[in-house]
C-alpha cells in the first residue's frame, strides 16, 4: 500500500545518522533542554531568518505559548480559519482567548483576507495565518490589516517548513511563527516536537520562560507550563534540517509530475500565488466524487486522505462555541471534494506513475 505520508521511509534514509545521534544523546546523560536543543534553536533560527527560535514540546503548545507571550488570553479574540487542524483552535482556547473563524479563499484554500474586517471587534488581538498544504497565506493583505488595526500576526507554519513568501521564509514575517514537527511534517521528529520563531528578543525570552514554569533562575516570575523539547528529538531534527531543502525539492518534483500528468482530468488544483515558493506538504485535488475516488485508489493500493474532512466549527466540541463569519460556504463546500494524494520525499517515481495511472483509469 502506498501511504499518503510515510515518515518511517525518511528514517531509513537517515538511519545511520539518526541512530548515532540518539546513541550520543543517551550517553550524554542530558535529556531535556541541553546542548542539542540549543544547537537546533540556533540552526533553525538561521535557516528561517529570525534572531531566535525556541524549542517546545509540540506545535499546539507553540501556538498557545506564542499567544501567552503576546499577553493574549481571557476576554480576547483571535481570528483564524476553520479549514485547519483542530490544534490551531484548541491552542487558542487553551490560552483563554476565543477563536473567531473566517472562510478560506476559493482559489488558494487559505485564509480569505477579505473577511477579516467582517469579524473585527474591539476584543480582536491577533490573526493566526495558517499556511496550508505547503502554501502561504496572502501575507501582504493580512499584514496590512494587522498593522492598520494594531493587532499581532502569528504564522502557523506547521505545514510549510521552508516555504517562502516574496523570498522570505515563512515564520520570519509575522510577529511570531509557530511550527509543529510531528513525524509527518516536512521537518518531522520521531515523536512530538515544536518550534517558535521571532525577531523580537523580549518575546523570545518570554517564550523560553513560559515553556518552563515561567522560570528565571528557577524562580517562577509568572505562571508558566511544562513544554520542554527533549534532546533526542532535537538531535533528530538537526539531522533532518540539513536535508530539508533537498527533501522539499523532491516534493516539488513529485508535484510537478502530478500537474503534468493529471491536468487534463476533470479535477481542480488549489492555486499557488506567484509570490509563494511552495513546499507541498500535501498535494490536494478537488474532485466531484471524493469518496468513490478514495475507495477506488485504496483498491489499487493507494492510500489517499482528506485534509480536513470536517471544518473545526462543525466538530461537536466547537459547534456553537466558536464565533464564525457569516459566510463559510467555501470551507463547508470543499471538504466534500478535496483529496490528498501521496507525497513525501521518498516516494518513488514508479509509485507516482502507479498513482497517476490509477487516477486515469478511474476517470476513463
Amino acid at each position: 500500500m502506498i501511504l499518503c505520508s510515510n515518515p518511517s521511509e525518511q528514517f531509513k534514509s537517515y538511519q545511520s545518522e539518526i541512530e548515532l545521534a540518539v546513541s550520543t544523546v543517551m550517553r550524554s546523560k542530558n535529556y531535556i533542554l541541553g546542548e542539542q536543543v540549543s544547537l537546533l534553536e540556533g540552526e533553525f533560527a538561521e535557516y528561517i531568518g529570525t534572531s531566535s527560535a525556541i524549542g517546545v514540546a509540540n506545535g499546539t503548545d507553540a501556538i498557545e505559548i506564542a499567544l501567552r507571550s503576546l499577553n493574549i488570553g481571557y476576554g480576547d479574540e483571535v481570528i483564524t480559519v476553520s479549514h485547519t487542524a483542530v490544534a490551531t483552535v484548541a491552542a487558542i482556547e487553551a490560552s483563554g482567548a476565543k477563536a473567531v473563524l473566517v472562510d478560506i479563499d476559493p482559489n488558494f484554500y487559505t485564509l480569505n483576507p477579505n473577511q477579516l474586517e467582517m469579524v473585527l471587534t474591539k476584543r480582536t488581538k491577533a490573526v493566526i495565518a495558517v499556511h496550508l498544504y505547503g502554501n502561504a497565506v496572502d501575507l501582504d493583505s493580512v499584514l496590512s490589516f494587522c498593522k492598520a488595526n494594531k493587532i499581532f500576526l502569528i504564522e502557523d507554519v506547521s505545514q510549510a517548513h521552508g516555504a517562502k513568501y516574496k523570498g522570505k521564509r515563512l515564520g520570519s514575517i509575522g510577529d511570531i511563527g509557530c511550527f509543529s514537527c510531528y513525524p509527518t511534517k516536512n521537518l518531522g521528529a520521531i515523536g512530538d516536537a515544536g518550534l517558535v520563531t521571532t525577531n523580537n528578543l523580549d518575546l523570545a525570552n518570554k517564550v523560553r520562560m513560559i515553556r518552563e514554569y515561567g522560570w528565571h533562575n528557577r524562580t517562577s516570575m509568572f505562571p508558566g507550563r511544562n513544554s520542554r523539547l527533549d534532546e533526542l528529538q532535537a538531535a533528530i531534527l538537526r539531522i533532518k534540517l540539513k536535508y530539508l531543502d533537498s527533501d522539499n525539492q523532491k516534493r516539488r518534483d513529485t508535484a510537478k509530475f502530478y500537474y503534468d500528468n493529471l491536468s487534463l482530468l476533470p479535477i481542480e488544483f488549489p492555486k499557488i500565488s506567484m509570490n509563494v515558493e511552495s513546499v507541498f506538504h500535501l498535494f490536494v485535488i478537488n474532485v466531484a466524487n471524493q469518496k468513490k475516488l478514495i475507495d477506488y485508489l485504496k483498491k489499487e493500493g493507494v492510500m489517499a486522505g482528506i485534509h480536513y474532512p470536517l471544518p473545526v466549527h462543525l466538530h461537536p466540541a466547537y459547534k456553537d462555541r466558536v464565533v464564525i463569519s457569516k459566510d463559510m460556504s467555501v470551507t463547508e463546500g470543499i471538504v466534500k471534494k478535496i483529496v490528498s494524494l501521496p507525497i513525501y520525499p521518498e516516494l518513488s517515481h514508479s509509485d507516482t506513475k502507479l498513482i497517476v495511472n490509477a487516477m486515469k483509469k478511474f476517470f476513463k
